[in-house]
Order: C-alpha cells, then structure tokens, then sequence
C-alpha cells in the first residue's frame, strides 16, 4: 500500500479516481433498468436462480465488479501491510472469492445468453399463423420492440427458438451475436485479470515478488488481457452500444489505479527489503 502521508491528502487525482467508483454505482442501476425493460419486452420471467443469472448478468456481474474493486483499493492502498496479514486481510480474501464466484457465475450468464441466441428457425408460411401483436422483436442485444408489423409481408426473419415470442431480422440477429460473444470474451478476460491480480498481491504480502514472476508471466499475461479488454471498449463504441462504451472505459480507468496501486506497493516493498538488509 501507499504511505500514510500519500493517502492522508486528497488530490485532483484522488477525486477523480473516487468521481470513477462512484460513476460505477451509478452504472449499476443503469444496468439493471437496462435488463429489466429487456426482460419485459421478451416476455422473460425469472423462475429460479439460473433464470435469474441469466436476466440479470449484467447488473449482477458490474454490482460484484464493484464491490472487488472496493476491496482491492482497500488491500493496495488504503491498509497497512500489517493490517492485511492478520484477520482483516483474510475477511478481504474470503469476501473477494466470494465476488470473484458470482462474477464468475454472472460469466457463464453471458455465456448462456450468447448460446441461447444460436437457437434460431426461419419464420415461413407454416409459422406465420401463430405470430401475432405479442410477440417482440430483436432489435440489438437486450433491446426488444413490441412487433407491429406483418413479417411475412416485409422479407426474411428469424424466430428466436431459446426466447419466448421473438423475431429478428438476419442483420439484427448477427449483431446481437456477435455482441453476446463479446460480452462472454470480455467477462472471461476481467476474470483472468483479477485471477493475475490475486497472484501478484499474494506474492507482495508473503515478500515475494520474484523477477521472473512479475517479469516473465505476470505482467505480459496483464498486457495481453488488458488489450483484449480495449479492443472490446472499442468495439462497444463503434456499434454505438455507449453504455457498455462507457462502463468499459470507466472499469479500465478504474484498474488502472489498482495497477498504480500495486507498482506503488511494490516499490515500498523492495525498498523495505532494502532496509532491512542494510540494518543486517
């Protein structure tokens, strides 16, 4: 963690990396009225635990997202090394696995959603009788629209055969795939990240950063999956999906400040161990 006299002054810096977490809150909610509109336009209900994963993935995995962030700021700089070995950094750990199972269970929502829209059948003359005002239609990933046209009057569509009463259009369809596929890549990629993370803190408390480790595994691994985490923000601009954008950019934000976190951490680590060979 950062020296007392570091963390006891309040910055233009520190402002902006708490405006961020509290972005990120607000995020939350934004998300849920997100799902649950999408939810009421395709006619989902939540009948068990799995159902409800499924709905409400996003909510749940930004709600879990945020309260890890809380702890890792808490562990790389807000409490004393000394602080994090005894029972409170064991209650970190036991509440970050915690969150890091329901990110990992919000992972497979993504997942299961991205699998659930590959069911599809082409709506022909033999369907068209049962297509009517309830149904909805697909407009991107978690957006529906009640149907108020004839789709067998208007060119090819899709029926969603893992949804309850929905169509796409084949150019709606391959968008809303290829954005639960990027949801489902993008999860699986902070996982890894906090996976990365985990090893790296562990090995800080225990006094133990070896060169190789942080040198030769650590921090290319992190490279790499921070490349994939930019690439899937980008992709979120360019599809116009600005919500999913910005959540992106401000959890980017957000583990930048962990990273600096942790180099900071780092260097007070290896100067202590300087120390206390020159005492010796």
């Amino acid at each position: 963690m950062t020296s007392s006299a570091e963390t006891s002054s309040l910055t233009p810096y520190q402002f902006l990396k708490y405006g961020v977490y509290v972005a990120l809150l607000a995020n939350v909610f934004l998300f849920l009225v997100e799902e649950i509109d999408s939810a009421g336009a395709m006619n989902a209900s939540v009948i068990g635990v799995a159902s409800f994963f499924q709905i409400f993935s996003t909510t749940i995995d930004t709600a879990a997202w945020l309260a890890l962030l809380i702890f890792f700021e808490l562990e790389t700089y807000v409490l004393s090394d000394n602080t994090l070995r005894g029972r409170t950094g064991r209650l970190i750990h036991i509440v970050r696995a915690l969150c890091l199972v329901t990110i990992s269970i919000a992972c497979w929502g993504y997942f299961a959603e991205f699998a659930g829209l590959l069911g599809v059948s082409s709506v022909n003359a033999s369907t068209c009788g049962a297509i009517d005002s309830s149904w909805s239609v697909l407009i991107n990933l978690d957006r529906f629209e009640s149907l108020t046209i004839d789709p067998c009057l208007t060119g090819d569509w899709v029926a969603l055969t893992n949804y309850e009463r929905v169509i796409a259009s084949p150019e709606s369809y391959q968008r809303a795939v290829v954005l639960a596929a990027v949801d489902f890549i993008n999860s699986a990629a902070w996982i890894l990240v906090v996976v990365v993370l985990e090893l790296e803190v562990r090995s800080l408390l225990a006094s133990s950063d070896r060169t190789f480790l942080g040198q030769a595994v650590i921090r290319p691994t992190k490279a790499f999956l921070y490349l994939v985490l930019f690439m899937a923000a980008v992709y979120w601009g360019f599809e116009d999906d600005f919500l999913d954008f910005w959540d992106a950019v401000l959890w980017l934000f957000a583990f930048f400040v962990i990273e600096r976190n942790v180099a900071s951490w780092r260097q007070e680590t290896a100067a202590d161990e300087i120390t206390s060979v020159t005492k010796n």
